[in-house]
């Protein structure tokens, strides 16, 4: 086999159990929550503690590789990865939960874009688009299999086989990293450790104690106390980043108008999205009293319409122009969202699974020309330090997406008089999401008519830099 579509294959390897089992717990949240003994929308902390994790240590992933070694991290990332899938599996209390999400995050932080750097810096270029589209078919197929995997799991079985069928293919990555990954270093500047743990914690703090401050694992004034704490650790960062010549995330570049648009746009488009993997599993199963098998088969297919939107995304752009895409397409794809709130029980389900094919379609067009404009003015000396900030405010803006969804949910409960779970309440937490996406299109609007215009001549349908996750991450 051609060596670099063989290593394609092996990162694949990675990817794959990173997505499979993030769309597969979405499904799963109401059978895992009635196992725990907890409600399902505490669940959320364990969807942001793994995006958390994401967020902490993307940001250093390329600085360990070259400190230690490419195929030592991959392989440590697979096996760190493996050990929070077995501590998922034996959790029997909501914070067992947090803490084994966490872990697997902190895993799945590395395997990606270690395995992309290595294929960067070893396939040769005239190989390397050939290379990637290898990479990138378990970011595609995943999403399609793992909501009705999850369901069947959670349906038939014991939903802790949703972690332990990582177990296979992590296992034949790790033999096969060993055998064919190359331990490849760089010369490494000196790391920025004041900067990792002001923003690490700070983060940590922040995103915790505001997803606990529905009273969840700990008590209001505690959750308040992380936060403070956390964001004052976020502002410390932002002094430290300014002054420090070589920081962790170079914040210089949100001076670039399009990369700019492309994070903080972004941020507000994701926070709405974000938010669906985990509201709308619920609406079908506790609002509706959907099976998880039936709330799979039915949800599966936005990923189809993410795949099919893949392949004239490019086209697309060339057409119409990234700043028309953006501001116009935003406000389809959050409108769509909104929508999914008007849904009812005796909705037709050929109804439902219509919207969401076309709702996949706006979103992952959405993604594809975010993560194409935000490079369009960076240099190629700074794309690592712009990935990386990019890759972190990704899943930043997920995760706050999962807490405000839940909150949205809680608030119109109380509003109502009903219980939380009650199906009128989810067409206000759908609305509330719906609204903040939109907001994203100001952001877009203000973008120069011409922005990316020599990239719209030649823009290929990508993905999230980080590869979205999605009970976390929505399907791009």
């Amino acid at each position: 086999m051609n060596p670099g579509r063989r290593l394609a294959l092996i990162v694949a390897c990675a990817l794959f159990i990173e997505n499979m089992d993030s769309t597969a717990i979405a499904t799963s949240l109401p059978a895992i929550a009635a196992d725990l003994g907890t409600e399902p929308i505490a669940l959320k902390l364990a969807l942001t503690a793994y995006l958390l994790a994401l967020a902490v240590f993307i940001p250093v992933s390329g600085w360990i590789a070259d400190r230690f070694g490419a195929r030592s991290t991959f392989m440590a990332a697979i096996a760190v990865f493996l050990l929070g899938s077995l501590a998922c599996a034996a959790s029997g209390t909501l914070e067992q939960m947090v803490a084994a999400r966490f872990l697997q995050g902190m895993g799945g932080a590395l395997m990606v874009p270690v395995g992309r750097l290595v294929l960067l810096r070893t396939v040769p270029k005239n190989e390397l688009v050939q290379a990637l589209s290898w990479l990138t078919i378990p970011a595609l197929v995943a999403p399609i299999l793992g909501p009705p995997l999850g369901g069947l799991i959670a349906t038939y079985s014991d939903w802790r086989w949703i972690f332990l069928i990582n177990l296979p293919m992590g296992l034949l990555g790790l033999f096969l990293a060993w055998r064919f990954v190359p331990d490849l270093r760089e010369p490494v500047k000196p790391l920025d450790w004041t900067g990792f743990a002001l923003s690490g914690l700070g983060l940590a703090l922040a995103l915790f104690g505001f997803s606990s401050l529905g009273r969840h694992m700990v008590s209001t004034p505690v959750a308040a106390v992380c936060l403070v704490l956390g964001l004052g650790g976020m502002a410390g960062y932002v002094w430290q980043a300014l002054r420090h010549p070589h920081p962790l995330i170079d914040l210089r570049l949100l001076k670039l108008p399009t990369f700019r648009a492309g994070v903080m746009g972004g941020m507000l488009f994701r926070i709405g999205i974000g938010a669906t993997p985990f509201l709308l599993p619920l609406m079908l199963q506790l609002g509706f009293g959907l099976t998880p098998l039936a709330s799979g088969l039915l949800t599966f297919v936005s990923a189809v319409g993410a795949m099919f939107m893949k392949t004239i995304a490019a086209t697309v752009l060339k057409r119409f122009g990234f700043r028309r895409v953006l501001w116009i397409n935003a406000l389809l794809a959050s409108a769509m969202l909104a929508g999914f709130g008007l849904f009812r029980a005796d909705t037709a389900h050929w109804v439902i699974m219509a919207v969401l094919l076309v709702s996949g379609c706006f979103r992952s067009l959405q993604f594809t020309s975010l993560n194409a404009i935000s490079y369009a003015e960076v240099d190629p000396a700074r794309m690592g330090q712009a990935s990386s900030l990019s890759g972190m405010m990704q899943q930043l803006s997920l995760a706050l997406g999962v807490a405000i969804g839940g909150y949205a949910l809680q608030l119109a409960g109380a509003f109502t008089g009903q219980d939380y779970a009650d199906a009128s309440n989810f067409g206000w937490a759908f609305l509330t999401v719906g609204t903040i996406s939109a907001l994203s299109a100001w952001v877009m609007f203000r973008l120069p008519h011409d922005a990316g215009a020599e990239m719209a001549g030649r823009a290929e349908a990508g993905h999230e830099v980080t590869e979205p996750k999605a009970a976390q991450r929505p399907n791009t």
